[in-house]
């Protein structure tokens, strides 16, 4: 059978779409900690048994959101959880990641460091006493440094008013009797720190990767290492070798800031190539999460939970396989375990704890003290394969609720997280961003300069879809006005700067689609780049084929006038009205513009206040231009219609 140069193409782009596919996989559903690095020695002895030992755990919580203007239960529901949620479950630390403050105007167009919602956060830490009974540790996230010229400027109310008070990465060391527990912050939030939208990536720069480098060093001596911070590696621009590789000698990285991508990811846990898992925990705001997380012999577990849902159960022994690393834990030690250990938390009397394994009841679990639920079991007798333990709490009330997980005896099995997940926290979405861009510019690029010295072949007879797009752009790229027009926007767009304004109040700032220049600072672009791809998408290349259409209706002898009644109204109402909406979006960004960065941006605006002026002009262009500069095209036009 002789293979056509098509279908060999064809196959050719299969084999490779399957392998990127495959790579994509393998990259981004990474599970396996067992081959993603060299292990650390580990006892198998003290083993989790009966006793409430080698035990401890913390609570986070992210992204309040304190608001002068939205949401009036926010703030009773915060300081409900901190008065009676952390009396009940005890935690020896609490990590806020970020994000205390909403920072948002009215409209929630601007932004701005709200002085009250500061002060209504101090006030429910004070009135709650919550820092009497725990370790409070506060950091900031993007929302607490908008509109911050400086760390020392008066609107940084961070530091007057939070429970740590103090900028930058640090390192707290919690000691108990069995060990030392490093818990590493790592900051990433922008100063100086521009208004919204601006600062939605983190940025790290070489003296922070520094620091970070030596924290982490001071931290190889602890059991067990926990990094925290606002921002998830994926949003985060650093330099080097990145952020991820900083902190691999840890076994987990805590962060928020995604606020569960609205709903649609109530779940965002995946695991580094290093063997680290990154655990983005959904928002406090509207969703009222909160995590507890616990080490048990240097094993460990975690749940994100609801608010006011009880009981809370957390199953720290056999720990989930999913989130098992035998790179930094010792799995061990589930092999020579005595006892199934839980942790059940509620404000009211437990009255049972039922353990079943693979759907065969095992025993009611019982108490030992404070949280700890222990049931005797051998396991032994599950060292082969997967199994599935589920553990169901009642209390005195009559409430009940259920948690399972999946484990493994046999430290060399594991599983892999989901490939959505894995996409978003490990792909670095500056660098995809910044590619995605280049693209798009270049596409349109690379079509004018095409067009504009490919020899325009001759139409014979009635010309199909693609004969009549390419004639089009020839007739774009060939009418110097158009051509340099369209040309000079998709240059500037990548290159010149899309407007001048308050980037931070009382600092004029410049922004480009590679960053924005402000106070004597260059902050990398990151958002930058998606707005530019948006622009480029929902505007410039519209645009383009907005323009290539006009162009080709008048080659076909109508006016504007004319073609309404004689071009198929199906075809050219949609056409006119998409791009009406398109210009009303740009337009409508205009507005967002003098509301977020202030009249002087509004005016001083060439990728948005002046492109509305230049699409106007362009689009009344395309129907007032003379004829007899399309002469050429009419006449090629008229007979190929009459051939």
């Amino acid at each position: 059978m002789v293979v056509g140069p098509g279908r060999m193409l064809r196959l050719a782009a299969g084999l490779l779409a399957a392998a990127l596919a495959a790579l994509l996989l393998d990259w981004y559903g990474q599970a396996g900690p067992q081959r993603l690095g060299q292990r650390r020695p580990f006892a198998r002895d003290p083993a989790p048994g009966a006793e409430a030992t080698n035990l401890f755990w913390v609570v986070q919580v992210s992204d309040i959101h304190i608001s002068r203007f939205r949401d009036p239960k926010r703030v009773p529901d915060f300081e409900k959880f901190c008065s009676e949620t952390i009396d009940i479950i005890q935690p020896v630390l609490v990590l806020v990641t970020g994000d205390l403050t909403d920072a948002k105007t009215k409209d929630k167009l601007g932004s701005e460091q709200i002085e009250v919602e500061w002060q209504t956060y101090q006030l429910i830490l004070k009135r709650s006493r919550v820092m009497e009974k725990t370790k409070w540790i506060d950091i900031k996230g993007n929302h607490d440094s908008f509109n911050i010229p400086h760390l020392d400027s008066i609107q940084n109310y961070y530091r007057r008013y939070s429970a740590w008070h103090k900028d930058g990465s640090f390192h707290y060391v919690h000691r108990t009797p069995f060990g030392n527990y490093s818990f590493i912050c790592m900051d990433a939030t922008l100063s100086p720190g521009p208004k919204r939208p601006y600062n939605f990536f983190g940025i790290l720069n070489m003296s922070q990767m520094e620091e970070l480098s030596s924290l982490a060093t001071e931290s190889h001596h602890s059991n067990q290492t926990i990094w925290f911070g606002h921002y998830p590696t994926s949003t985060i621009i650093s330099p080097s070798s990145g952020v991820r590789m900083v902190m691999s000698s840890a076994t987990a990285y805590l962060c928020g800031h995604l606020h569960t991508l609205g709903g649609l990811m109530p779940v965002l846990h995946s695991r580094h190539p290093q063997g680290t898992l990154e655990l983005e925990l959904g928002d406090w705001m509207e969703n009222r999460k909160y995590r507890i997380l616990a080490f048990d012999h240097d094993l460990l577990s975690f749940a994100d939970l609801n608010f006011e849902e009880w009981p809370a159960i957390l199953i720290t022994n056999p720990k989930s396989l999913l989130y098992s690393s035998s790179t930094h834990e010792p799995l061990v030690k589930i092999l020579h375990s005595t006892h199934i250990r839980i942790l059940v938390f509620s404000p009211s009397f437990i009255t049972s704890v039922k353990v079943s394994i693979d759907e065969v009841h095992l025993g009611d679990a019982h108490h030992v003290s404070g949280p700890l639920y222990v049931l005797k079991w051998n396991p032994q007798n599950y060292s082969e394969g997967l199994h599935h333990i589920d553990v169901t709490v009642q209390d005195a009330t009559g409430k009940s609720s259920t948690e399972g997980h999946t484990f493994a005896v046999n430290e060399n099995l594991s599983l892999r997280f989901g490939f959505l997940s894995s996409l978003i926290l490990l792909t670095d979405h500056y660098i995809l961003t910044r590619v995605l861009f280049g693209l798009t510019v270049l596409v349109q690029i690379t079509l004018l300069l095409i067009f504009r010295y490919l020899r325009k072949p001759t139409l014979k007879g009635p010309p199909g879809l693609v004969m009549l797009t390419s004639f089009s752009l020839h007739i774009l790229s060939k009418t110097n006005i158009f051509y340099y027009s369209v040309l000079i926007l998709s240059l500037y767009t990548a290159l010149g700067p899309w407007f001048i304004g308050e980037v931070i109040d009382g600092q004029v700032g410049t922004c480009f689609s590679f960053g924005v220049i402000v106070g004597g600072h260059f902050l990398q672009g990151g958002l930058t780049f998606v707005v530019g791809i948006l622009q480029m998408i929902f505007f410039n290349l519209p645009l383009m084929a907005y323009l290539c259409w006009c162009l080709l209706l008048r080659s076909q002898g109508h006016s504007f006038c004319s073609h309404i009644r004689h071009v198929r109204h199906f075809l050219a109402v949609p056409v006119h009205l998409t791009m009406l909406l398109l210009l009303a979006w740009q337009v409508y960004s205009c507005y967002f513009l003098q509301r977020t960065y202030g009249t002087v941006a509004f005016f001083l605006s060439p990728m948005k206040t002046w492109l509305v002026v230049l699409t106007l002009v362009l689009i009344h262009k395309t129907w007032t231009l003379s004829s007899s500069e399309l002469r050429t095209y009419i006449v090629e036009m008229k007979n190929c219609q009459s051939s």
